[in-house]
């Protein structure tokens, strides 16, 4: 396997697998396609195929929303089972990290309910003060609650 890694917008065969996969995920469940590619139209992507193959495959993606001044939140990261345990996911992060639209940024943030050991090492911490944070939560924006 041979994995390549770029800052891209998914292409229309992207996007039928990304919507796919954050279909099913327990952060977007039914999320619909055209809100997938508008989130994506709207971020900045990392995608990592395997072009090992005769035909490039979709391994892995990651996308950061940003005002590219201060702010940067990091979601929608994924790497497809075939391809999982192989630094796919770390890789797509620290591409968007040293990104140079990225670079100076005040603050980085993300959710996870279960990755926490993948971006660990990539300088993720827990909040230093959740008590400042709030948030309005939709729990089931797409007709499924969430997991």
């Amino acid at each position: 396997m041979s994995l390549r890694i770029a800052i891209e917008p998914p292409d229309e065969g992207d996007l039928d697998v990304i919507h796919a996969v954050l279909a099913e995920t327990y952060w977007s469940p039914g999320v619909p396609r055209d809100v997938v590619a508008r989130a994506c139209a709207g971020s900045l992507c990392a995608i990592a195929r395997d072009v090992s193959g005769a035909q490039e495959t979709l391994a892995g993606f990651a996308r950061v929303v940003s005002d590219r001044a201060t702010f940067a939140w990091l979601c929608d990261v994924f790497v497809l089972p075939q391809f999982q345990h192989r630094g796919v996911a770390r890789d797509l992060v620290h591409a968007l990290q040293a990104h140079p639209g990225l670079q100076g940024l005040r603050r980085w943030l993300l959710a996870t309910r279960d990755a926490h050991g993948v971006y660990a090492p990539l300088g993720f911490v827990p909040l230093a003060a959740p008590e400042r944070w709030m948030e309005i939560a939709v729990l089931a924006p797409y007709g499924r609650s969430r997991g």
